[in-house]
């Protein structure tokens, strides 16, 4: 495939050199958006007519700006300089890149949500940073057209997942033939500990679309070829006897946790392919389906530091390098199937149903490492998590009772089905037969709604959208196994009412200020109630018992637009009662002994504000500026649980909620140099964060710390003519070395072309 990638590049360099240059049209640059409004850019479509209305955008990105400013190598690299947003994307090719929103961190992947033209791309299957992370790969970066934020559970049409905020992916249909043939190539330069290596990525992307009378297609399909840096180092809090070349070093905790080696050594090759096709039924009806195809296979690798007394490498009998060496073989599937009407008449509706299919997802590791030299033995584990999937549909209407006066309704059903067992093998690699069930944890969740919100202009500038959300959700089948024990988990059924409201005021020209509050509910995942976790020798429980996150959000925005730009700040709190968050109780009741898992806390509060000012044309012309700061005070108010299982009880109160930062803040400045060049250069900032409730982390910098970090990227694209451009970047121009538990990508090397027809 490496081969492939070069010839592609090759062809495409020799076939610019001769190219004839075309005066391309105007760059589209982003635009600022009023709430619940949707301005498309120049000449493509806007989001999903529902969607424009339901959904009360605060923060945008167009596909122009994405290709002016961006090293955009993968899907999630277009809204890493959104306000208030971080996408913990450790390597190119991640299939863990978990959002988090100002007032939720990366653990928290059920708290937010992501949408592809309506069809839910967010995995509610769980809450954390693994399986819980957005089907990014659904979507090819090529195809994406605008991608537009909310901020808050605000909308009545949203489920109480959107307490932290709600992202819309809008993707194109052409109007005429055309296409593109992208080739990007990434170079990663690395050093940390023993290992010091160039890590490369390749990715070759095509797209072709076309419109034929009343049917209109878009196919588009990539392959990448990964390699990362470690994600994981095997860690002692001893050096192994009669060996040399460990690394004396500490966790975040401040306890020794000497450097073993590295593992995690991920060589990935990720396809994607997609078809979306729609058809006119009438001039104001469409009918639109979606396939998508994702496939991974993966092999994680590792590296020993470790010497024995003859200077041979050696594992030295420890786990840690058995599971941080495995295969991953990963082919999932996804569906939809909208149809909807614009009539812009007095009513119209929007049916869509989707449903995403793990078909195969296995991972086979050993369990043993060599005590003397560097294999591994023949028994080992293989963690399935084929068959789990969900599937959603959405009922939705709008009414347009006067001209001032939209009223939107919908019925919402999903079910998310868990399938997780890790099964003993005699043979890892080779996998089954199976000798035995390690662990197991399979469960169900059901969730029916029905919703109505109305947007009423009480007065000239002065407009109230009002909405109330009842659901209905149950968690059944289920079903845990660890070694003899095998467990059949009580059900669960909950219903809830959630107002929302927006007043937004106009009345002074420029000006824009609204106050917004809404309930929240949000219910546990099936991983979260069922799902047995077990990462080396540490066991995690699930907790079938779980009350939904109650939450309470209100916002004060204030907006002030000028000729060339604008400014707003945001004041915002969240506060919430039973949050689910891992701490240390009884897993028995009454027991003395505590293991730490998901459970209620019983509250706790963030608050904060957000600035955010956009300019273009700032001290000189074609020179355009974007920034924003958010801080946050985010605090743990009441728990009868324990920070850990030594703590004294209440240390956590008044303390810092984990895996949240009090500061974020992020920059971009372009320079466009004429119509064809565009130059950037972009920061993005996260203060320390702490992952106890207690606040116990005390060394951040290091391997499982959460470090503060400083990352600036640079950025040039070149439109060649109207069918090639160029684009050259580094990220991490800084060569910033920090840890977000995992060690992140240090300075990288970006480089695409591009040829559009």
């Amino acid at each position: 495939m490496k081969s492939f990638s070069f010839l592609c590049l090759t062809l495409v360099l020799a076939t610019a050199v001769s190219a004839q240059a075309l005066k391309p049209a105007d760059p589209n640059n982003p635009v600022n958006l009023d709430p619940l409004a949707v301005t498309a850019g120049r000449g493509q479509p806007a989001p999903t007519l529902l969607t424009s209305v339901t959904l009360p955008v605060t923060a945008s990105v167009t596909a122009q700006s994405i290709a002016d400013t961006i090293n955009a190598v993968d899907t999630e690299d277009a809204v890493k300089y959104l306000p208030s947003v971080f996408l913990r994307k450790r390597n190119y090719g991640d299939t863990q890149a978990v959002m988090a929103t100002r007032t939720w961190g990366v653990s928290s992947s059920a708290r937010s949500l992501v949408y592809a033209d309506g069809v839910l791309l967010t995995a509610l299957i769980a809450n954390n940073n693994n399986i819980g992370a957005p089907r990014w790969g659904i979507v090819a970066p090529a195809e994406i057209e605008r991608i537009d934020m909310m901020y808050g559970p605000f909308s009545a049409a949203y489920p109480g997942n959107s307490m932290g905020a709600v992202m819309e992916i809008t993707t194109r249909l052409p109007e005429k033939f055309e296409g593109s043939i992208d080739q990007t190539f990434a170079w990663q330069d690395f050093s940390l500990y023993g290992t010091k290596s160039t890590f490369g990525t390749s990715q070759t992307a095509l797209s072709v679309g076309d419109r034929v009378g009343k049917f209109s297609f878009w196919t588009s399909a990539n392959f990448q070829d990964s390699h990362s840096q470690p994600l994981t180092y095997v860690t002692s809090a001893t050096f192994p006897a009669g060996t040399t070349g460990a690394y004396a070093a500490v966790n975040k905790l401040g306890a020794a946790a000497n450097v073993l080696g590295a593992s995690g050594l991920l060589h990935t090759e990720m396809t994607n392919a997609k078809v979306k096709a729609a058809y006119d039924l009438t001039p104001t009806i469409r009918a639109a389906y979606t396939f998508g195809f994702w496939q991974n296979l993966a092999n994680s690798t590792v590296q020993s530091y470790l010497r024995d007394a003859t200077g041979t490498p050696t594992f030295a009998g420890q786990s840690g390098f058995a599971s941080g060496f495995y295969h991953l073989v990963q082919q999932h599937s996804s569906h939809s199937l909208v149809l909807k009407t614009n009539t812009k008449g007095k009513l119209d509706f929007e049916a869509s149903a989707s449903l995403y299919r793990m078909d195969k997802d296995n991972q086979n590791s050993p369990s043993t490492a060599s005590a003397t030299g560097t294999s591994f033995g023949p028994a080992g584990k293989v963690a399935v998590l084929g068959g789990t999937n969900w599937s959603t549909l959405d009922l939705k209407g709008l009414w347009r009772a006067t001209d001032t006066n939209l009223v939107t309704f919908g019925l919402h059903n999903d079910g998310y089905n868990l399938y997780n067992p890790t099964f003993n093998t005699s043979d890892w690699r080779a996998g089954p037969p199976y000798t035995s069930v390690a662990t197991e944890g399979d469960g169900k969740t059901r969730t029916q709604a029905l919703w109505a919100q109305d947007a009423l202009g009480l007065a000239p500038g002065l407009k109230l959208t009002a909405g109330l959300r009842y659901e209905e959700w149950r968690a059944y089948d289920g079903y845990n196994v660890n070694g003899a024990t095998t467990i059949f988990q009580p059900g669960l059924k909950a219903s809830r009412f959630s107002p929302k409201a927006i007043l937004a005021w106009t009345g002074t020209p420029g000006w824009l200020t609204t106050l917004s509050a809404g309930r929240a509910y949000r219910f546990a995942t099936a991983s979260e109630l069922y799902q047995l976790v077990s990462t080396g020798a540490t066991f995690t429980s699930p907790n079938p018992n779980l009350k939904p996150d109650n939450d309470l959000s209100l916002e004060l925005r204030v907006e002030r637009k000028f000729d060339n730009g604008s400014v707003h700040a945001s004041f915002f709190q969240d506060n919430v009662l039973d949050a689910i968050i891992s701490q240390f109780n009884p897993l028995v009741r009454g027991s003395n002994t505590l293991y730490s898992y998901v459970s209620n806390v019983d509250h706790v509060r963030a608050r904060g504000i957000e600035v955010v000012l956009e300019r273009n044309h700032l001290f000189v012309p074609r020179l355009d500026f974007t920034g924003s700061f958010t801080y946050l005070d985010a605090r743990t108010l009441a728990t009868s649980g324990q920070a850990s299982a030594t703590a004294p009880a209440g240390s956590a109160i008044g303390k810092r909620l984990p895996n949240i930062p009090d500061w974020r803040a992020c920059f971009l400045a372009t320079y466009r140099v004429g119509d064809r060049w565009s130059v950037a250069l972009g920061g993005r900032y996260s203060g320390r964060l702490y992952t106890t409730l207690d606040d116990a982390d005390v060394a951040p910098n290091n391997y499982q710390g959460f470090s503060a970090w400083f990352v600036a990227d640079v950025h040039a694209n070149v439109r060649l003519n109207r069918h090639w451009s160029a684009s050259l970047g580094i990220d991490n121009v800084l060569d910033r070395k920090y840890f977000f538990f995992h060690p992140f990508p240090q300075r990288t090397v970006v480089t695409s072309l591009k040829y559009g027809f």
